[in-house]
């Protein structure tokens, strides 16, 4: 008969609950949020909101109910307070949190408060009966654990990123040190002496990074419980491990224009520099006085001569050993993350990825290129500029094993391309793909005038050799307006990989011309490293293929 009575003050100890959340956080908050005791590393607001969600457990449990049925409905009722209670705490430090990550040691007291609530919520859990509890109560309480989970992840990625200024400047230093290395060919780490060597740099180079490691992490792990210290060091290390790809192994582009053309993901990697001259190029009337073209030309030429720097064998041998001290250090002889974390770690593996390609030959690069990129078409697949029609046959020698392809460039249709002045559209063929240092890699058809859908019939013949699987090579059509004593204007792109056409050993379509190629990340690694390569002419040519795009059409707005 007293249930209703019961489950009344229940309600009724919602709003009360709620309150003294308040209040009690309110006070803490006050305090600066003091550690609740000499040894805790938590504040008083947890330990008073649990006093009184556990007074009120107290109050359920002197009831000592003979019925199992009415004990249950007050088990998920409280339950419920448990969870609205502890939610709501945890809405309050994720919206405060922002205010006090610049403030290390009162950020990690806010991480380890939700920590303590999953501490206590256990604790609660199991007086409540444990494993024995109403599925009913028990499935409201493990949710709020997994919600109190994904909290404290949450403010541990908030508050390293709130590290992420000191460790990019840190990874500068480290950059700039790096490239004090002197010392060509090749590295042994089988000779002892050079081993020795190479330590010696690498904790050189290291120093920047270690001095702020070693200054934050002493202190974390002096406050912060050691759940938390865990996952603040998984989000240190995947932002330590990304910074240093970005900043220290992908050098800039030579030449920022080269990277107008990339997807939009590609195109958030540009310096903010690159972007504010691209723009106030474009902006600048056709009239614009000789004196500021050349002073933003000036300026282009200053930031290519920084960007290139091409990381050494021994620079790479340098930054491979830093690694193995820098997942050394995070692994902290077993008291830190574990080796298996740290080695699988996606942000490891794309920076020892972007490290291996450093160290490629050129040829092997576009390789890897060819065999990765394989949705180069796309723009041209979801917005077409005009297609053109292509005949391509493939065949190889029965004695030599040498590999030809045959290339008929038909015709264009529906060009889309305005023009004030005389339209000469021509299509340029090249082949890409290894070995073709010493052969021909472009022909182009003669120009047709005035013509949106001209008619070529011309055909040309690439040979390949042997020494590569045909596999790795692709034919880019690039279709042009012819312009006497200037630069030719680029319409569209077209690609067919010969990997498409082996086994039948000949292809006549159409294919969509787009505005430029799409890249994955891979292949704006691979562009970023080979626009390093100043003195490599099939690099250079590589990089100007896979970075042109459509010029903007010559009418006067």
């Amino acid at each position: 008969w007293f249930e209703p009575f019961v489950m009344q003050w229940l309600n009724e100890n919602d709003d009360v609950s709620m309150d003294y959340l308040h209040g009690a956080y309110d006070r803490d908050r006050k305090d600066g949020f003091q550690k609740s005791s000499e040894h805790a590393l938590f504040s008083t607001s947890v330990v008073d909101v649990f006093t009184q969600l556990n007074q009120c457990f107290d109050v359920i449990k002197k009831l000592e109910c003979p019925d199992p049925e009415v004990v249950k409905n007050y088990m998920k009722r409280f339950a419920k307070t448990v969870n609205k209670v502890l939610l709501a705490y945890a809405d309050i430090v994720r919206r405060d949190f922002e205010k006090y990550a610049s403030r290390q040691k009162v950020a990690c007291i806010l991480m380890n408060n939700i920590q303590q609530l999953r501490v206590q919520l256990e604790k609660v859990f199991e007086s409540m009966g444990g494993e024995k509890l109403d599925p009913d109560a028990a499935n409201i309480l493990n949710e709020l654990q997994q919600k109190l989970n994904g909290v404290l992840d949450e403010l541990s990625s908030l508050f390293a990123k709130s590290l992420e200024p000191q460790i990019q400047q840190s990874m500068q230093e480290l950059g700039t040190l790096l490239l004090k290395v002197k010392g060509g060919g090749q590295v042994s780490l089988s000779q002892p002496s050079q081993r020795s060597s190479i330590q010696q740099e690498s904790d050189m180079v290291l120093r920047p990074l270690m001095d702020l490691l070693d200054g934050s992490l002493s202190m974390f792990a002096q406050v912060c419980e050691k759940t938390v210290l865990k996952r603040l060091l998984k989000e240190l290390w995947k932002i330590v491990m990304h910074t240093m790809e970005k900043t220290v192994v992908l050098p800039p582009l030579s030449d920022p224009r080269q990277l107008l053309p990339l997807s939009s993901n590609a195109q958030a990697k540009i310096e903010d520099m690159s972007r504010i001259l691209l723009n106030h190029v474009s902006q600048m009337p056709m009239n614009a006085p000789m004196k500021q073209v050349k002073s933003i030309q000036a300026t282009f030429l200053d930031m290519s001569k920084e960007a290139e720097k091409n990381l050494s064998p021994k620079q790479c041998a340098v930054l491979d050993m830093a690694l193995d001290t820098i997942k050394q250090y995070f692994h902290a002889g077993g008291q830190g993350l574990k080796k298996a974390f740290l080695d699988k770690s996606p942000e490891l593996q794309s920076l020892r990825y972007a490290l291996s390609l450093y160290t490629q030959t050129t040829d092997t690069l576009i390789k890897t290129f060819v065999n990765t990129q394989t949705q180069q078409e796309k723009p041209g697949q979801e917005d077409p500029v005009g297609e053109v029609s292509i005949q391509v046959d493939f065949t190889t020698h029965p004695g030599t094993g040498e590999h030809r392809v045959t290339v008929r460039v038909v015709a264009c249709n529906d060009l889309k391309w305005r023009t004030t002045g005389m339209f000469r559209p021509f299509v340029e063929v090249h082949l890409i793909g290894p070995h073709l240092n010493d052969k021909k890699r472009k022909f182009a058809t003669k120009s047709k005038s005035n013509n949106w859908s001209p008619k070529y019939n011309e055909t040309f013949h690439f040979n390949l050799g042997n020494e590569d699987d045909p596999y790795a090579y692709e034919l880019q059509f690039c279709v042009k307006d012819y312009c006497f004593a200037r630069e030719d204007r680029l319409i569209g792109i077209a690609l067919m990989q010969l990997r498409d056409i082996i086994e039948q050993g000949s292809c006549a379509c159409w294919v969509p011309l787009g505005r430029r190629v799409h890249l994955d990340e891979t292949g704006f690694t691979v562009l970023r490293i080979l626009s390093q390569r100043t003195n490599d002419e099939v690099a250079k040519e590589f990089v100007k293929l896979k970075s042109e795009c459509r010029h903007l059409e010559d009418v006067q707005s």
